[in-house]
């Protein structure tokens, strides 16, 4: 037996007793602090049992899944009758996708949709207009920010003030706030506009070098990376398709976001997806995993601690157990979103990236997590600010106006700020590390033996950075932050500290057994 399958062995072993005191203490926490959580908090009470919604956003999904499916059917059974009907190319599904979109949010927003169209419609004048220009991405950008932070400021205007002969379409606002799923258009805006100024000029995308190093084009597939780097011809770039793009129903609301490119590219061509064994499948494992986010909320309160602020009373184990699940909470209810509009747009013959293609579990450093975390938008953020800034030459610097733009997109809040800014403190030395290992000729295995240690403790601090980072971003905010760490630097904190950091260690080593039985599966 080699050296490294007895590590394994054991790497799995210590896994599985971390997982089975993480489950054994979550399941004491929830049923020792029941009452309390009965009579703090209404909305974990549901009519088959007691159940953790306490997240705003998890409970106004799951509550609204009926609807959202109904819809679908019925937005899908239109679409593809008409498609049949009168044979329809893409033009032709791009009117169709449009006005099904905009029945769809009619329901959602009613008057506001005035606000969309007014917005979106000066955005295609100044590209149509401005595209030429020297100063027309500078225009573009400018434009769409102003209105992402007026948008947020002024809470999607009210149209009394516009006049009182305005006021009573105050009344007819829609379920949905237009502004919140605004966030998405404008991404889908900037993505047009920058693919239409693309258009006009030579493309630096390699195809021939793309095809001999793409697995899945070299299977005789269009990947994803050619639908969005290859420009269409400019009579692609119309007012239909663009309005089409950007109220498509499936990735509406939540995404996965998609490049116009990409988009407008399949667009009425694609007729075998909706049959397809492969979307078939990934519908069944959305519904298994919906299944795990049943057991999980209906057995583990991760979140309603933290809402209720009951975690604060813990011990330090307990408070990172919180942590921990809280967090894998947030990674299992963004996957359940963003696949179900994936699944969606799949089945209506648009296929976005997939957002998170890996667990949470399964990245050891920033550049890979956040690569795996939001991935469509990632790819959006290379396409259109990475590259667009000077890409890996000034890449210290464009993380913290990348990350920066991120927080701001999200939402005008400073706990996203913190998250943002303190993800760039880790990110940087991060870059400057893995530059500088790269730079390394390794040769002799007792070197190799100690880059892989190193590895594994950077790793280790890594995790325990994002972990940081996320928590102090999406739950307890800044002002918690002092709180959260003095807990950990404490006597009786101290243990905890050293055991956590010795099971990121240990995910880390096991982390890099998988990453080399992937690199062997590809290569045979």
């Amino acid at each position: 037996m080699t050296w490294k399958r007895l590590e394994l062995m054991l790497l799995v072993l210590y896994a599985l007793v971390f997982y089975a005191i993480v489950i054994h203490r979550s399941l004491q926490l929830s049923h020792r602090n029941l009452s309390l959580f009965r009579s703090r908090t209404s909305n974990l009470i549901i009519p088959f049992g007691l159940q953790d919604v306490s997240d705003a956003q998890w409970r106004n999904f799951r509550g609204n899944l009926p609807i959202l499916t109904t819809v679908f059917v019925i937005f899908l059974l239109v679409a593809y009758s008409l498609r049949e009907t009168f044979r329809l190319n893409g033009r032709g599904m791009s009117i169709v996708w449009s006005l099904i979109s905009f029945a769809y949010l009619s329901y959602l927003h009613g008057a506001c949709i005035v606000f969309i169209l007014s917005i979106a419609s000066s955005n295609f004048l100044l590209a149509k207009v401005f595209s030429q220009s020297k100063a027309y991405l500078s225009l573009l950008w400018g434009y769409n920010i102003v209105f992402l932070l007026c948008n947020r400021i002024y809470e999607g205007y009210s149209f009394s003030s516009f006049g009182e002969s305005w006021a009573f379409l105050d009344n007819y606002r829609g379920t949905f706030r237009w502004h919140i799923s605004f966030n998405f258009v404008i991404l889908r805006m900037i993505s047009f506009g920058y693919d239409y100024y693309l258009a006009h000029r030579d493309s630096r995308f390699d195809l021939k070098k793309h095809l001999r190093c793409c697995s899945a084009c070299s299977l005789g597939k269009t990947c994803y990376q050619v639908l969005q780097e290859k420009s269409l011809q400019i009579d692609k770039y119309s007012f239909m398709m663009y309005l089409c793009y950007l109220v498509y129903a499936p990735l509406y609301i939540a995404g996965p976001i998609v490049s116009f490119n990409a988009f407008a590219s399949q667009v009425g061509y694609t007729t075998e997806k909706l049959f397809s064994e492969s979307v078939a499948w990934y519908g069944f494992r959305w519904a298994l995993s919906f299944c795990l986010m049943e057991m999980i909320t209906h057995w583990f309160y991760y979140n309603a601690f933290v809402i209720s602020g009951l975690w604060k009373y813990l011990s330090p184990l307990e408070v990172f157990i919180i942590g921990y699940g809280v967090l894998n909470f947030m990674w299992l209810k963004f996957l359940l979103i963003w696949r179900y509009f994936r699944f969606w747009s799949l089945v209506g013959g648009v296929e976005a990236p997939e957002n998170m293609p890996k667990c949470i579990n399964n990245c050891y450093n920033l550049e890979s997590f956040w690569k795996n975390w939001h991935a469509s938008f990632n790819k959006w953020l290379v396409r259109y600010m990475y590259i667009p800034l000077g890409g890996s030459k000034r890449k210290l610097l464009n993380v913290w106006v990348i990350f920066t733009f991120v927080a701001i997109w999200h939402d005008l809040e400073w706990k996203l700020l913190s998250w943002a800014w303190l993800t760039c403190l880790f990110f940087v030395p991060e870059l400057i590390i893995k530059s500088a290992v790269a730079k390394l000729q390794v040769k002799k295995a007792c070197e190799k033996l100690i880059l892989r240690e190193f590895g594994a403790v950077s790793g280790a601090i890594t995790i325990t950075c994002l972990m940081v980072a996320n928590l102090v971003g999406y739950v307890i905010g800044p002002s918690s932050i002092n709180w959260f760490i003095t807990r950990f630097l404490q006597k009786d904190g101290l243990p905890v500290l050293g055991g956590m950091f010795t099971t990121f260690y240990v995910g880390t080593k096991l982390m890099f057994h998988i990453r080399e039985a992937e690199e062997k599966g590809r290569k045979t």
